[in-house]
């Protein structure tokens, strides 16, 4: 997977973390807990997808302000067969949502979401028709071989028992505590006696078993049709949100063609439109495809120039051109064509930072997971689940323990453009779920958190190990940088000189101590063998699994 010949690094970095191999399988998510939940449907074995969802659902308990049954998300799924799967399970907007549902506030690069009261980012206002629970029910039934029950007990166990909190949940709390005291169950269970609850304290969650064991008996009737869609529709109507019976009784996933590109012989496949990232990867990866981005050096001035402006190209096509395909003619083709990405290339200038126009007619929140699963027989799972922002809209569902999304902020509240709202219409997202081919054998899976920020880092992580020649380790944990067309982010680890040289060519450079959230990813050797590896930016851990049964005919005897 590697490239043979070291590229200069302009910007050094040591890695925290390191990798895991294994030969049977692997599972890396963005807690070491629901990384075991995972690893422990292997072992029991079950496939990729059980554990995937088993991983999924333990994520809801231990990364609670991350991902929850009433989020959403895309899961790309690769068979043993070789055929690519994407469900999407993306939150749609309630039927009785209209365009005009916000007062707008800005129309600024970075503010265009801003409306009166926050009511698109907190609140039963904010809360989009969940699609999480139905979505990885119907993967397991699909494409696993474990029975639901069977992979809700990790989850069940870990809500009962409780689960040692980590700096990183107690730092997410505080972030949001204002939020969080507004909601009574929240505050009681996450601010006892008005403080965030602290590392090494246990955080144990009954109510939330009791949904849990609802939904292994009842599967995903239990929320659409059943006692807890019920409790949310009741709380939709006590508090001002629009979500009712009927939203949830016509909720459906979507089963979609992966988008597929081509970078320097691999083949890069990703989901398709409501996401961003297959479409605009392809097209970033097509654009800086003719310039030898290895040679100028990870994190030279040259280097982060031309991933700026591609960035910036693919954000101001995608504002005009990538929503759901439902509602809006995505011009697929086009955009990932290496014709379109020679045009746009032709007017990239080294020496000077541009503003860029969409070139065809035609932001979300930070806070998501991310799980890379594989099993020895070849199944893959790249899956990206959220309930949008840091802990969702605030909100639990009283005597469910479940916290409702706030996929609402997603869209554009600004009525007469693609992204804007209409009932019915699902979230767009950058979620970037990707895999990669070298001569039909796949190389590796990965994604992240992030939002905005998620198919921007896939991209850097994708060159990093392609043009970079990195170890999988050290493309995860890599500094990145972040543009939409506006500020250029640079994390902290890149040199204060190439800033500079940055912003000689027009950037207006600021400083971050991190872009997007925990990359995880896994790398499929030559050998048989499976690496795994989980960055600095959040628990992320990866199990791996090796050894096996006896051999065949195998018997003790003295």
């Amino acid at each position: 997977m590697n490239v043979s010949i070291p590229t200069p690094r302009i910007a050094s970095f040591l890695c925290d973390k390191r990798p895991a191999t294994g030969s049977r399988g692997m599972v890396v998510t963005n807690h070491p807990l629901a990384s075991a939940a995972g690893a422990q449907m292997l072992l029991a074995g079950g496939n990729a997808i059980d554990a995937a969802v088993a991983s999924l659902f333990a994520l809801t308990v231990v990364e609670p302000m991350m991902v929850g049954v009433l989020g959403g998300g895309l899961s790309h799924i690769r068979l043993a067969d070789g055929r690519h799967v994407v469900i999407d399970n993306l939150s749609t907007a309630p039927g009785k949502a209209t365009a005009e549902m916000y007062d707008c506030l800005s129309d600024e690069i970075g503010q265009q979401r801003d409306v009166r009261g926050r009511e698109n980012l907190v609140g039963a206002k904010a809360v989009a028709v969940p699609g999480a629970l139905k979505g990885w029910c119907e993967a397991l039934e699909r494409f696993g071989t474990l029975p639901l029950a069977e992979v809700l007990q990790p989850a069940i166990a870990l809500a009962a028992r409780g689960f040692t909190v980590t700096p990183y949940l107690t730092n997410c709390i505080t972030d949001k505590a204002a939020d969080l005291a507004l909601d009574p169950d929240l505050a009681a269970l996450l601010l006892p006696g008005g403080e965030p609850i602290q590392p090494g304290a246990r955080l144990v969650q009954p109510d939330y078993v009791e949904s849990l064991k609802l939904i292994a008996a009842e599967g995903p009737q239990a929320l659409y049709g059943g006692r807890l869609g019920q409790a949310l529709t009741d709380y939709m109507t006590a508090h001002g949100g629009l979500i009712d019976q009927a939203d949830l009784a016509g909720y459906r996933t979507q089963t979609r063609e992966p988008i597929r590109g081509s970078y320097r012989g691999y083949e890069i496949v990703g989901p398709p439109p409501p996401s961003s990232s297959g479409v605009h990867i392809t097209q970033m990866l097509n654009i800086l495809e003719g310039y030898d981005i290895g040679r100028l050096g990870f994190g030279s001035p040259d280097a982060v120039h031309l991933l700026a402006e591609a960035l910036k190209i693919a954000f101001a096509d995608r504002a005009v051109a990538t929503a759901d395909p439902a509602f809006v003619k995505v011009p697929v083709a086009r955009l990932i064509s290496k014709d379109y990405a020679a045009e746009r290339r032709a007017l990239i200038e080294m020496d000077r930072a541009q503003s860029w126009a969409a070139g065809l007619s035609g932001g979300e929140s930070a806070d998501t997971t991310h799980v890379t699963v594989a099993d020895a027989d070849g199944n893959v799972v790249s899956a990206t689940q959220t309930i949008n922002g840091l802990f969702g809209a605030c909100v639990q569902i009283p005597g469910t323990g479940m916290i409702a999304n706030n996929y609402m902020f997603n869209f554009d509240p600004h009525a007469g453009r693609a992204l804007s709202i209409a009932p019915g219409k699902r979230v767009f997202t950058s979620m970037a779920p990707m895999m990669a081919l070298k001569d039909g054998r796949l190389a590796f899976a990965l994604g992240l958190p992030g939002a905005l920020r998620i198919f921007p880092s896939a991209l850097q992580a994708i060159v990093n190990l392609i043009d970079h020649g990195m170890t999988l380790q050290e493309a995860v944990e890599a500094p990145r940088i972040w543009t939409e067309g506006g500020v250029l982010e640079l994390e902290e680890a890149i040199p204060e000189p190439v800033a500079e040289g940055l912003v000689a060519r027009g950037h207006k450079v600021v400083r971050s101590p991190r872009i997007a959230g925990g990359m995880n990813a896994i790398a499929f050797n030559e050998d048989g063998t499976l690496t795994g590896a989980a960055c600095w930016r959040a628990d992320g851990t990866p199990v791996a699994i090796s050894g096996g049964l006896a051999r065949a005919g195998a018997r003790f005897s003295i």
